[in-house]
């Protein structure tokens, strides 16, 4: 069970009530990462909303989520599922988000395990033995998974959308290219330009085909560009300003390096899975589903926003988290 919040182990940022309280876990010396390097990060960096007597729930999303989840204006980046009323409802349920490692912008072997590790030690620092849940969405949700198996008796529930005990295979292909495509660029020194392609290819893979093609006019204009392009390349550009290109190498490598038995999470877990997205294909969350010892629900929506469908389709999502939450 949560104890209470021991927020005098941490450095403490608050703001107003409404934006949360920051916190500043202090990452011990000699800490490592399972490959051995040290990480760079003096802190892990985690936020906490909602009523401090409420039941706790850790918030995780893909590699460009923070632990900005919600503010009241729309800044947040899943302000649709974290919210008053919503899902995950913040009027009941105090949620920890957090930041992943690394902070800085370094190049590094970071694992979901060891990105489990350092939630364990921001539960530590709160004085939290056991949590009522973990919702994890994409990378979050590869992160939860990691938590359940090295720690099943930390979480109470897990709720998991959109991803697997392992990568897919085309996605770690995709993955590959565009790592390429960036140390390509960053060799010749355009690291910047080389992230905003590698985020334009991935945008391709986060959407599906159909949402494209009722989207977008395909003719080009008097620069050879058509509406996709000009979509792809704003999003590109826009990436490239928000994330530190070494640090966006490591946490997609990261995803890359996922595997966990499914066997070991042994925590009732709810499974969330978007029939277009071919990122996490329906398949391997079926197989996911198939091998865990206590699935609790198996939930497949209809989107047609592929991967990102946990982002977009909040009103497909929230019934079910709150059947997960409540349960």
């Amino acid at each position: 069970m949560s104890r209470p919040l021991a927020l005098e182990a941490f450095q403490v940022s608050s703001t107003t009530p409404d934006l949360g309280v920051d916190l500043f876990v202090q990452v011990p010396a000699g800490w490592r990462l399972a490959s051995g390097e040290a990480l760079p990060d003096p802190v892990f960096q985690a936020r906490l909303y909602g009523p401090a007597d409420a039941p706790l729930v850790i918030v995780a999303g893909g590699i460009s989520a923070s632990r900005l989840v919600w503010s009241p204006d729309g800044a947040g980046w899943w302000g649709e599922v974290v919210a008053p009323g919503a899902g995950v409802d913040l009027n009941r349920r105090r949620v920890l988000a957090f930041d992943f490692a690394p902070l800085k912008d370094a190049r590094l072997a970071v694992t979901t395990d060891d990105q489990a590790r350092l939630v364990e030690l921001a539960l530590d620092a709160l004085g939290v033995e056991t949590v009522h849940a973990f919702v994890g969405a994409s990378y979050g949700g590869m992160v939860g998974l990691a938590l359940a198996a090295r720690s099943p008796e930390r979480l109470e529930r897990l709720c998991v959308i959109s991803a697997a005990h392992r990568p897919s295979a085309m996605g770690q292909a995709w993955r590959g290219v565009q790592r390429r495509v960036f140390e390509l660029a960053r060799d010749a020194g355009r690291a910047e330009e080389g992230l905003a392609l590698a985020r334009e290819l991935a945008m391709t893979t986060y959407r599906s085909a159909e949402e494209f093609d009722a989207r977008f006019d395909r003719a080009l204009d008097a620069e050879g560009l058509s509406q996709i392009d000009r979509y792809l390349i704003a999003r590109g550009r826009a990436y490239a300003k928000a994330m530190a290109p070494e640090r966006w190498w490591s946490l997609s490598r990261s995803i890359d390096s996922h595997a966990v038995e499914p066997e070991a999470v042994t925590v009732p877990t709810t499974l969330i899975a978007s029939t277009s997205d071919r990122l996490t294909p329906l398949s391997d969350m079926a197989e996911l589903a198939s091998r865990l010892p206590d699935l609790i629900r198996f939930a497949e929506i209809r989107s047609l926003y592929g991967h990102d469908a946990f982002l977009k389709d909040a009103a497909a999502l929230n019934p079910i988290l709150k059947a997960c939450l409540d349960a």
